[in-house]
Protein backbone atom coordinates (compact mmCIF):
# COMPACT_ATOMS: atom_id res chain seq x y z
CA UNK A 1 0.00 0.00 0.00
CA UNK A 2 1.04 3.91 -0.84
CA UNK A 3 1.24 5.74 2.53
CA UNK A 4 2.70 8.75 0.78
CA UNK A 5 1.31 12.01 1.36
CA UNK A 6 0.43 15.91 0.54
CA UNK A 7 0.18 17.40 -2.30
CA UNK A 8 3.04 17.28 -4.99
CA UNK A 9 4.77 20.88 -5.99
CA UNK A 10 7.49 21.21 -8.30
CA UNK A 11 9.39 23.93 -9.52
CA UNK A 12 7.52 23.00 -13.29
CA UNK A 13 4.05 22.20 -11.73
CA UNK A 14 3.88 25.64 -9.65
CA UNK A 15 3.48 28.21 -12.47
CA UNK A 16 4.35 31.56 -11.91
CA UNK A 17 1.74 33.45 -10.83
CA UNK A 18 3.01 37.17 -11.54
CA UNK A 19 0.99 39.16 -13.88
CA UNK A 20 2.53 38.96 -16.95
CA UNK A 21 0.23 41.20 -19.15
CA UNK A 22 -1.44 45.09 -18.25
CA UNK A 23 -4.64 43.68 -18.22
CA UNK A 24 -5.45 45.33 -14.97
CA UNK A 25 -3.95 48.69 -16.30
CA UNK A 26 -6.57 48.72 -18.74
CA UNK A 27 -9.56 48.20 -16.34
CA UNK A 28 -10.98 52.00 -15.81
CA UNK A 29 -12.39 50.98 -12.20
CA UNK A 30 -8.98 51.11 -11.69
CA UNK A 31 -7.59 55.14 -10.21
CA UNK A 32 -4.77 54.97 -8.12
CA UNK A 33 -1.61 52.55 -7.58
CA UNK A 34 -0.19 52.37 -4.67
CA UNK A 35 3.93 51.38 -5.21
CA UNK A 36 5.05 49.41 -1.94
CA UNK A 37 8.50 48.81 -0.31
CA UNK A 38 9.20 47.40 2.63
CA UNK A 39 13.00 48.18 4.72
CA UNK A 40 15.43 46.88 6.75
CA UNK A 41 13.24 46.89 9.70
CA UNK A 42 9.90 45.46 8.31
CA UNK A 43 7.66 48.07 7.77
CA UNK A 44 5.67 48.24 4.32
CA UNK A 45 5.48 51.80 2.94
CA UNK A 46 3.88 53.16 0.20
CA UNK A 47 3.09 55.82 -2.26
CA UNK A 48 0.31 56.66 -4.11
CA UNK A 49 0.23 57.73 -7.20
CA UNK A 50 -2.72 57.99 -10.22
CA UNK A 51 -2.93 55.85 -12.58
CA UNK A 52 -2.56 58.30 -15.09
CA UNK A 53 0.71 59.62 -13.88
CA UNK A 54 1.66 55.64 -13.00
CA UNK A 55 1.11 55.13 -16.81
CA UNK A 56 3.37 58.06 -18.07
CA UNK A 57 6.19 56.70 -15.65
CA UNK A 58 5.72 53.10 -17.84
CA UNK A 59 6.35 55.13 -21.00
CA UNK A 60 9.68 56.09 -19.40
CA UNK A 61 12.73 54.14 -19.90
CA UNK A 62 12.91 53.29 -16.69
CA UNK A 63 9.72 53.28 -15.02
CA UNK A 64 10.10 54.33 -10.99
CA UNK A 65 10.22 56.47 -8.34
CA UNK A 66 12.92 58.86 -6.03
CA UNK A 67 13.27 58.03 -2.41
CA UNK A 68 15.74 58.89 -0.28
CA UNK A 69 18.64 56.95 0.30
CA UNK A 70 18.13 57.07 3.85
CA UNK A 71 14.63 55.70 3.84
CA UNK A 72 16.38 52.35 3.97
CA UNK A 73 17.99 54.00 7.50
CA UNK A 74 14.79 55.36 8.81
CA UNK A 75 13.68 53.71 12.22
CA UNK A 76 10.52 55.85 13.13
CA UNK A 77 12.37 59.32 12.79
CA UNK A 78 16.04 58.44 13.70
CA UNK A 79 17.98 58.10 10.84
CA UNK A 80 20.69 54.89 11.66
CA UNK A 81 24.19 55.56 11.87
CA UNK A 82 25.86 55.70 8.53
CA UNK A 83 22.81 56.72 6.46
CA UNK A 84 22.72 60.82 5.38
CA UNK A 85 20.21 62.83 4.46
CA UNK A 86 22.39 63.32 0.83
CA UNK A 87 20.80 61.15 -2.68
CA UNK A 88 18.43 59.46 -3.64
CA UNK A 89 17.53 55.88 -5.04
CA UNK A 90 15.06 55.13 -8.22
CA UNK A 91 12.73 52.60 -6.74
CA UNK A 92 11.74 50.89 -10.27
CA UNK A 93 8.32 49.29 -10.86
CA UNK A 94 8.35 45.11 -10.91
CA UNK A 95 5.03 45.00 -13.09
CA UNK A 96 4.78 41.28 -12.29
CA UNK A 97 3.84 42.52 -9.05
CA UNK A 98 0.78 44.36 -10.39
CA UNK A 99 -2.27 43.24 -8.52
CA UNK A 100 -5.62 44.65 -7.48
CA UNK A 101 -6.13 45.84 -3.96
CA UNK A 102 -9.31 44.07 -2.34
CA UNK A 103 -9.93 46.00 0.55
CA UNK A 104 -9.65 49.65 -1.23
CA UNK A 105 -11.48 49.80 -4.56
CA UNK A 106 -10.09 51.42 -7.43
CA UNK A 107 -6.41 50.82 -6.07
CA UNK A 108 -3.71 48.83 -7.35
CA UNK A 109 -0.66 47.90 -5.81
CA UNK A 110 3.02 46.93 -7.08
CA UNK A 111 6.47 46.38 -5.60
CA UNK A 112 9.92 47.22 -7.04
CA UNK A 113 13.73 47.12 -6.45
CA UNK A 114 15.68 49.72 -5.38
CA UNK A 115 18.83 51.06 -8.13
CA UNK A 116 21.34 54.01 -8.58
CA UNK A 117 20.33 56.56 -10.63
CA UNK A 118 23.13 56.41 -12.35
CA UNK A 119 25.54 53.12 -13.10
CA UNK A 120 28.58 52.58 -10.19
CA UNK A 121 31.31 50.23 -10.07
CA UNK A 122 30.38 47.37 -8.51
CA UNK A 123 32.21 44.58 -6.42
CA UNK A 124 33.59 42.66 -10.04
CA UNK A 125 34.37 46.65 -11.36
CA UNK A 126 31.42 46.43 -13.70
CA UNK A 127 29.02 49.11 -13.96
CA UNK A 128 25.49 48.21 -12.46
CA UNK A 129 22.62 50.20 -11.10
CA UNK A 130 22.31 47.25 -8.07
CA UNK A 131 21.74 48.23 -4.55
CA UNK A 132 23.40 45.92 -1.98
CA UNK A 133 20.47 47.05 0.57
CA UNK A 134 17.71 46.30 -1.82
CA UNK A 135 15.67 43.65 -0.08
CA UNK A 136 14.05 41.93 -3.30
CA UNK A 137 17.76 42.56 -5.11
CA UNK A 138 19.68 40.56 -2.23
CA UNK A 139 17.26 37.40 -2.31
CA UNK A 140 17.29 37.65 -6.50
CA UNK A 141 21.26 37.40 -6.14
CA UNK A 142 21.33 34.48 -4.11
CA UNK A 143 19.26 32.20 -5.25
CA UNK A 144 20.01 32.74 -9.06
CA UNK A 145 23.73 31.97 -7.69
CA UNK A 146 22.35 29.01 -5.88
CA UNK A 147 20.81 27.63 -9.20
CA UNK A 148 23.81 28.31 -11.58
CA UNK A 149 26.10 27.03 -9.26
CA UNK A 150 24.30 23.57 -8.20
CA UNK A 151 21.28 23.54 -9.93
CA UNK A 152 19.15 23.86 -7.24
CA UNK A 153 16.15 25.42 -6.88
CA UNK A 154 13.70 25.89 -3.97
CA UNK A 155 9.94 26.52 -3.18
CA UNK A 156 8.59 28.16 -0.41
CA UNK A 157 5.02 28.43 1.51
CA UNK A 158 4.53 30.70 4.14
CA UNK A 159 2.25 30.58 7.08
CA UNK A 160 0.73 34.19 8.50
CA UNK A 161 0.36 34.27 12.13
CA UNK A 162 -1.30 37.57 13.21
CA UNK A 163 -3.23 38.58 16.37
CA UNK A 164 -6.90 41.18 16.19
CA UNK A 165 -6.61 43.15 19.01
CA UNK A 166 -9.47 45.27 20.13
CA UNK A 167 -7.17 48.20 21.90
CA UNK A 168 -3.44 48.91 21.35
CA UNK A 169 -3.49 50.47 25.22
CA UNK A 170 -4.18 48.48 27.09
CA UNK A 171 -3.36 45.44 24.71
CA UNK A 172 -6.45 43.78 24.86
CA UNK A 173 -7.34 40.55 21.98
CA UNK A 174 -10.74 40.61 20.23
CA UNK A 175 -11.47 36.95 21.87
CA UNK A 176 -10.28 33.81 24.08
CA UNK A 177 -10.44 30.62 22.00
CA UNK A 178 -8.54 27.29 21.69
CA UNK A 179 -6.64 26.16 19.30
CA UNK A 180 -8.87 25.60 15.89
CA UNK A 181 -11.75 26.24 17.93
CA UNK A 182 -14.87 26.95 16.28
CA UNK A 183 -15.27 29.25 18.85
CA UNK A 184 -12.62 31.66 17.89
CA UNK A 185 -15.10 32.26 14.20
CA UNK A 186 -18.38 32.35 15.49
CA UNK A 187 -20.98 33.36 13.07
CA UNK A 188 -21.63 37.25 12.85
CA UNK A 189 -18.76 38.14 15.22
CA UNK A 190 -16.48 41.14 13.81
CA UNK A 191 -13.33 38.48 14.08
CA UNK A 192 -15.10 35.95 11.49
CA UNK A 193 -16.30 38.84 9.05
CA UNK A 194 -12.37 40.04 9.03
CA UNK A 195 -11.00 36.55 8.45
CA UNK A 196 -13.69 35.78 5.50
CA UNK A 197 -12.91 39.08 4.04
CA UNK A 198 -9.18 38.65 4.23
CA UNK A 199 -10.04 35.68 2.65
CA UNK A 200 -11.33 36.56 -0.27
CA UNK A 201 -8.74 39.23 -0.81
CA UNK A 202 -6.18 36.76 -0.75
CA UNK A 203 -7.40 34.91 -3.12
CA UNK A 204 -8.77 37.93 -5.33
CA UNK A 205 -5.26 39.19 -5.77
CA UNK A 206 -4.00 36.02 -6.94
CA UNK A 207 -2.96 34.76 -3.98
CA UNK A 208 -3.18 30.80 -3.40
CA UNK A 209 -5.27 30.75 -0.14
CA UNK A 210 -4.62 27.27 1.03
CA UNK A 211 -6.56 27.24 4.61
CA UNK A 212 -7.18 29.56 7.44
CA UNK A 213 -8.14 28.80 11.18
CA UNK A 214 -7.87 29.97 14.81
CA UNK A 215 -4.77 29.76 16.61
CA UNK A 216 -4.35 29.20 19.71
CA UNK A 217 -2.99 32.69 21.97
CA UNK A 218 -5.80 35.13 22.66
CA UNK A 219 -7.19 36.63 19.54
CA UNK A 220 -4.86 34.49 17.35
CA UNK A 221 -5.19 33.42 13.93
CA UNK A 222 -3.46 31.86 11.09
CA UNK A 223 -3.25 31.90 6.73
CA UNK A 224 -1.44 29.58 4.79
CA UNK A 225 -0.60 30.23 1.58
CA UNK A 226 0.73 28.35 -1.43
CA UNK A 227 4.23 27.35 -2.50
CA UNK A 228 6.06 29.51 -4.84
CA UNK A 229 9.52 30.68 -5.95
CA UNK A 230 10.96 32.44 -3.24
CA UNK A 231 10.77 35.56 -4.19
CA UNK A 232 7.12 35.48 -5.24
CA UNK A 233 6.44 33.81 -1.90
CA UNK A 234 7.90 36.55 -0.46
CA UNK A 235 6.38 39.59 -2.40
CA UNK A 236 2.60 37.62 -1.85
CA UNK A 237 3.73 37.77 2.45
CA UNK A 238 4.04 41.59 2.20
CA UNK A 239 0.34 41.80 0.12
CA UNK A 240 -1.24 38.64 2.21
CA UNK A 241 0.17 40.68 5.82
CA UNK A 242 -1.39 44.22 3.76
CA UNK A 243 -4.88 42.78 3.41
CA UNK A 244 -4.99 41.45 6.95
CA UNK A 245 -3.59 44.69 8.36
CA UNK A 246 -6.27 46.95 6.35
CA UNK A 247 -9.12 44.68 6.55
CA UNK A 248 -8.81 44.42 10.56
CA UNK A 249 -8.85 48.15 10.43
CA UNK A 250 -11.74 48.40 8.33
CA UNK A 251 -13.51 46.88 11.05
CA UNK A 252 -12.44 48.84 13.99
CA UNK A 253 -9.51 46.35 14.92
CA UNK A 254 -5.47 46.31 15.16
CA UNK A 255 -3.92 43.28 13.78
CA UNK A 256 -0.37 42.43 15.10
CA UNK A 257 2.51 40.35 13.79
CA UNK A 258 4.25 40.47 17.19
CA UNK A 259 5.99 38.02 18.09
CA UNK A 260 4.55 37.45 21.83
CA UNK A 261 2.15 39.80 23.01
CA UNK A 262 0.92 37.96 26.00
CA UNK A 263 3.70 36.00 28.32
CA UNK A 264 1.42 33.22 29.37
CA UNK A 265 0.29 32.03 25.77
CA UNK A 266 1.85 31.53 22.64
CA UNK A 267 3.38 33.03 20.29
CA UNK A 268 2.68 34.47 16.38
CA UNK A 269 5.36 33.55 14.02
CA UNK A 270 5.64 32.96 10.10
CA UNK A 271 6.74 29.63 9.60
CA UNK A 272 8.40 28.78 6.33
CA UNK A 273 8.12 25.70 4.31
CA UNK A 274 11.00 25.48 2.25
CA UNK A 275 11.09 22.12 -0.17
CA UNK A 276 14.66 21.37 -2.29
CA UNK A 277 14.63 20.81 -5.91
CA UNK A 278 17.37 19.78 -7.73
CA UNK A 279 17.61 18.24 -11.96
CA UNK A 280 20.49 15.53 -10.63
CA UNK A 281 18.65 13.37 -8.09
CA UNK A 282 15.31 11.64 -7.44
CA UNK A 283 14.12 11.94 -3.67
CA UNK A 284 12.86 8.61 -2.45
CA UNK A 285 11.11 7.70 0.86
CA UNK A 286 14.06 6.12 2.38
CA UNK A 287 15.50 9.29 3.11
CA UNK A 288 16.61 12.40 2.22
CA UNK A 289 18.21 13.26 -0.57
CA UNK A 290 22.21 14.25 -0.63
CA UNK A 291 20.67 18.07 -1.66
CA UNK A 292 18.01 18.06 0.98
CA UNK A 293 20.53 16.90 3.57
CA UNK A 294 23.01 19.58 2.49
CA UNK A 295 20.70 22.12 2.72
CA UNK A 296 19.77 21.13 6.03
CA UNK A 297 23.37 21.05 7.69
CA UNK A 298 24.18 24.28 6.17
CA UNK A 299 21.21 25.80 7.42
CA UNK A 300 21.46 24.48 10.89
CA UNK A 301 25.36 25.25 10.52
CA UNK A 302 24.92 28.85 10.27
CA UNK A 303 21.64 29.22 12.08
CA UNK A 304 23.64 31.15 15.06
CA UNK A 305 23.90 34.00 12.95
CA UNK A 306 20.80 33.72 10.19
CA UNK A 307 18.60 34.62 13.31
CA UNK A 308 19.73 37.85 13.52
CA UNK A 309 17.84 38.38 10.34
CA UNK A 310 14.87 35.98 10.78
CA UNK A 311 14.45 36.88 15.06
CA UNK A 312 15.47 40.27 14.67
CA UNK A 313 13.74 42.63 17.71
CA UNK A 314 14.36 41.64 21.38
CA UNK A 315 10.33 41.14 21.68
CA UNK A 316 11.50 37.86 19.00
CA UNK A 317 13.38 35.95 21.86
CA UNK A 318 10.13 36.33 24.42
CA UNK A 319 8.63 33.99 21.51
CA UNK A 320 11.96 31.53 20.76
CA UNK A 321 11.60 29.76 23.66
CA UNK A 322 11.72 26.10 24.90
CA UNK A 323 8.80 24.40 25.86
CA UNK A 324 5.94 26.89 24.14
CA UNK A 325 5.83 25.19 20.53
CA UNK A 326 7.98 27.75 18.84
CA UNK A 327 10.73 25.61 17.64
CA UNK A 328 13.14 25.82 21.15
CA UNK A 329 16.47 27.00 21.94
CA UNK A 330 19.38 24.19 20.40
CA UNK A 331 20.19 23.97 16.90
CA UNK A 332 19.22 20.87 15.60
CA UNK A 333 15.93 19.52 13.11
CA UNK A 334 13.46 16.84 13.96
CA UNK A 335 10.89 14.66 12.16
CA UNK A 336 7.44 16.61 12.82
CA UNK A 337 8.93 17.72 16.36
CA UNK A 338 7.42 21.22 16.76
CA UNK A 339 10.05 22.08 19.40
CA UNK A 340 12.83 22.47 16.81
CA UNK A 341 13.89 25.14 15.04
CA UNK A 342 13.61 23.25 11.68
CA UNK A 343 10.88 20.35 11.84
CA UNK A 344 10.80 17.99 8.97
CA UNK A 345 7.67 17.08 7.85
CA UNK A 346 6.49 14.36 5.22
CA UNK A 347 9.29 12.98 5.69
CA UNK A 348 8.91 9.37 4.36
CA UNK A 349 6.54 11.70 1.18
CA UNK A 350 9.21 12.59 -1.26
CA UNK A 351 7.22 14.42 -3.27
CA UNK A 352 5.95 16.99 -0.86
CA UNK A 353 8.68 16.64 1.95
CA UNK A 354 9.63 19.74 3.08
CA UNK A 355 11.48 21.80 6.00
CA UNK A 356 9.47 24.08 8.18
CA UNK A 357 11.91 27.25 9.15
CA UNK A 358 10.04 27.97 12.80
CA UNK A 359 12.89 30.27 13.58
CA UNK A 360 11.06 33.23 11.65
CA UNK A 361 8.53 35.84 12.74
CA UNK A 362 6.57 38.58 11.46
CA UNK A 363 9.27 41.39 12.88
CA UNK A 364 11.52 40.04 10.13
CA UNK A 365 11.78 41.66 6.49
CA UNK A 366 10.53 38.48 4.46
CA UNK A 367 12.86 39.03 1.71
CA UNK A 368 15.92 39.67 4.05
CA UNK A 369 14.48 36.57 6.26
CA UNK A 370 14.82 34.11 2.85
CA UNK A 371 18.06 35.45 1.65
CA UNK A 372 19.78 34.73 5.09
CA UNK A 373 18.70 31.55 4.94
CA UNK A 374 19.36 30.71 1.41
CA UNK A 375 22.88 32.68 1.94
CA UNK A 376 23.74 29.69 4.51
CA UNK A 377 22.08 27.06 2.17
CA UNK A 378 24.54 28.14 -0.91
CA UNK A 379 27.62 27.70 1.74
CA UNK A 380 26.71 24.13 2.25
CA UNK A 381 25.69 23.06 -0.73
CA UNK A 382 28.33 24.54 -3.03
CA UNK A 383 30.66 21.90 -0.90
CA UNK A 384 27.70 19.05 -0.74
CA UNK A 385 28.20 19.72 3.16
CA UNK A 386 27.69 16.67 5.06
CA UNK A 387 24.91 16.67 7.79
CA UNK A 388 26.29 15.50 11.16
CA UNK A 389 23.20 16.51 13.32
CA UNK A 390 21.12 13.49 13.92
CA UNK A 391 17.46 13.50 13.80
CA UNK A 392 15.39 14.52 16.90
CA UNK A 393 11.93 13.05 16.82
CA UNK A 394 11.28 13.15 20.40
CA UNK A 395 10.21 12.12 22.81
CA UNK A 396 12.32 14.21 24.53
CA UNK A 397 12.85 17.77 23.17
CA UNK A 398 16.58 19.12 23.35
CA UNK A 399 15.85 20.86 26.26
CA UNK A 400 14.85 18.15 28.08
CA UNK A 401 17.99 16.09 27.04
CA UNK A 402 20.89 15.76 29.63
CA UNK A 403 24.35 16.96 28.24
CA UNK A 404 25.33 13.11 26.69
CA UNK A 405 22.03 12.66 25.44
CA UNK A 406 22.38 16.11 23.06
CA UNK A 407 25.97 15.30 22.53
CA UNK A 408 24.68 11.63 21.34
CA UNK A 409 22.76 13.44 18.29
CA UNK A 410 25.24 16.01 17.66
CA UNK A 411 23.43 18.72 19.13
CA UNK A 412 26.38 20.91 20.80
CA UNK A 413 25.10 24.86 20.43
CA UNK A 414 22.05 26.72 21.56
CA UNK A 415 21.07 29.48 19.56
CA UNK A 416 21.34 33.39 20.64
CA UNK A 417 19.24 34.07 23.46
CA UNK A 418 18.97 37.70 22.59
CA UNK A 419 18.83 40.17 19.24
CA UNK A 420 22.38 41.33 20.85
CA UNK A 421 24.16 37.69 20.87
CA UNK A 422 22.31 36.87 17.70
CA UNK A 423 24.01 40.25 16.04
CA UNK A 424 27.93 38.70 17.71
CA UNK A 425 27.16 35.55 16.24
CA UNK A 426 26.65 36.89 12.71
CA UNK A 427 29.39 38.92 12.87
CA UNK A 428 31.53 35.66 13.98
CA UNK A 429 30.48 34.35 10.78
CA UNK A 430 32.16 35.39 8.35
CA UNK A 431 31.29 32.82 5.39
CA UNK A 432 27.67 34.10 5.60
CA UNK A 433 28.45 37.74 6.05
CA UNK A 434 30.71 37.31 2.51
CA UNK A 435 27.94 35.71 0.87
CA UNK A 436 25.63 38.73 2.22
CA UNK A 437 27.67 41.19 1.22
CA UNK A 438 29.95 42.92 4.10
CA UNK A 439 28.45 46.84 3.25
CA UNK A 440 24.88 45.31 3.77
CA UNK A 441 25.75 43.49 6.69
CA UNK A 442 27.42 46.55 8.28
CA UNK A 443 24.26 48.60 7.19
CA UNK A 444 21.91 45.78 8.91
CA UNK A 445 23.52 45.69 12.27
CA UNK A 446 23.35 49.63 12.44
CA UNK A 447 19.92 49.70 11.68
CA UNK A 448 19.16 46.66 14.05
CA UNK A 449 20.49 48.16 16.80
CA UNK A 450 18.87 51.16 16.57
CA UNK A 451 15.88 49.51 16.18
CA UNK A 452 16.22 47.86 19.94
CA UNK A 453 16.92 51.26 20.89
CA UNK A 454 13.64 52.26 19.93
CA UNK A 455 11.17 49.27 20.62
CA UNK A 456 12.69 49.19 24.46
CA UNK A 457 13.34 53.22 25.15
CA UNK A 458 9.81 53.21 26.97
CA UNK A 459 9.98 53.30 30.75
CA UNK A 460 7.37 50.32 31.60
CA UNK A 461 7.02 46.65 29.68
CA UNK A 462 3.41 47.73 29.12
CA UNK A 463 4.17 51.10 27.31
CA UNK A 464 7.08 48.92 25.42
CA UNK A 465 4.53 46.16 24.36
CA UNK A 466 1.88 48.93 22.75
CA UNK A 467 4.66 50.42 20.98
CA UNK A 468 5.71 46.79 19.29
CA UNK A 469 2.33 46.16 18.66
CA UNK A 470 1.54 49.05 17.18
CA UNK A 471 4.77 48.81 15.18
CA UNK A 472 4.41 45.39 14.08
Amino acid sequence: MDYTHGIVYTPQSVQSRATKDAHLLKNETFSYVRIYWVDLINIRRCRMVTIEHFKALLRSNRPGVNIAKASLGLVYLTVAPGFLPMGEYLYTIDLDTLKPCPFAPGHLAVLGQFEEKTAIPGADGKLTVEVNLCPRTLLRRITERIKHVTGTEFLVGFETEFILLKSTDPVEPVNIHDFSASAGLLAGSTEATVLQEVADAIKASGIVLEMFHAEAAPGQYEVVTGPLSPMEAADALIFTREIIVQTAAKHGLHATFAPRPFANSTGSSAHVHISVHSPDEKKTAAGLSKHESSFLAAVLDHLPAIVAFTLPTHASYKRMADGVWSGGTYVCYGTENRETPIRLTNATSPASRNFEARFVDGTANPHVALAAIFAGALIGLKSMMELKIQDCPGPKSAAQMTEAERHALGIKTRLPLSVADARTCLLQDSALCEVLGADFVQSYLSVNKTLEAELTSDETESQQLTRLVKFY
